[in-house]
């Protein structure tokens, strides 16, 4: 959630709305024991299917090939030790936190931070797939931002609280109009708005492309990118990921409470909360599209 003009815009929208927005913030062969750090990744793969295997006794979820499961389990990666760039071109140390980097762009402008992967990740997902007329998010102040009118040339003015659709360009549909379209949801939408776009789903019902989410500001979100289960004890583990503040690239984040199963979380190992790297969400923060 970007903290300048984001920000700015959601208490205008506040007084406008009168309402709150939000709240605040393979070496798998081999016997290997618990207390070794176990490496679930073989360092080849270029996608976190082929990067990451699941760990032994488990095997991936099926999903369908076209689904949002499919498209995030095959996301691209950069080559292994590569480390994240933030939107400026600095570089985030690797102090723990994240396992892989995700080989997609995020633009020169502090405006990729956590929920917006999300969106761009679901959007992206859509737009790929021509479902234009599926991709909309509300901005923080309810706002219906829908690519289906951008796409015709439309754009959206804002002026202090008040939020319109202008015909001033060309249809078009080409990546770089698909762009400009995410940036300006970027710019306006969140945590305290994609929140509430989501539906709750409970944790036991954890499906690829789920999102744990506080919304506020700051607020936080993380999306679920696989998932594996034990079919001798129907255990689930799963893979997260993340983009932050500042704006920076997509990354595979490390699981900080089980060196033996990382990347991999377990299900089970959750009672009332999820500790990830830079953020603790409760269990009821699981969100769906």
């Amino acid at each position: 959630m970007n903290m300048n003009h984001k920000t700015v815009f959601f208490f205008v929208s506040l007084c406008w709305l009168f309402c709150a927005c939000g709240q605040k913030k393979p070496d798998n062969e081999r016997p290997v024991s618990k207390t070794e750090v176990l490496s679930n990744s073989n360092g080849t793969g270029s996608t976190i299917a082929s990067r990451f295997s699941p760990p032994e006794d488990f095997a991936r979820i099926p999903t369908d090939s076209a689904s949002f499961a499919r498209y995030l389990r095959n996301l691209p990666l950069k080559p292994e030790g590569s480390l994240v760039s933030y939107y400026n071109g600095a570089i985030k140390p690797n102090k723990g936190i994240y396992e892989a980097v995700v080989d997609l762009p995020i633009g020169n402008r502090d405006l990729h931070q956590c929920a917006d992967a999300v969106i761009h990740l679901r959007a992206n997902y859509l737009y790929q797939n021509r479902r234009y007329d599926s991709i909309h998010f509300k901005f923080t102040n309810g706002f219906e931002a829908d690519y289906a009118d951008w796409r015709k040339g439309k754009r959206i003015a804002v002026n202090g609280n008040q939020v319109t659709w202008k015909q001033t360009s060309q249809a078009s549909d080409s990546p770089s109009n698909f762009w400009k379209y995410l940036e300006m949801v970027f710019s306006y939408a969140g945590t305290a708005s994609l929140e509430k776009e989501m539906q709750s789903v409970a944790l036991k019902n954890m499906r690829v492309g789920d999102v744990f989410i506080k919304g506020g500001f700051p607020g936080h979100a993380v999306i679920v990118v696989d998932m594996a289960i034990d079919i001798s004890t129907n255990e689930k583990v799963f893979l997260l990921a993340q983009s932050y503040m500042p704006a920076q690239e997509l990354q595979i984040l490390t699981n900080p409470n089980n060196a033996y199963l990382t990347p991999w979380y377990s299900l089970s190992e959750i009672s009332n909360s999820l500790r990830t790297p830079e953020w603790t969400f409760s269990k009821t923060d699981l969100r769906r599209f």
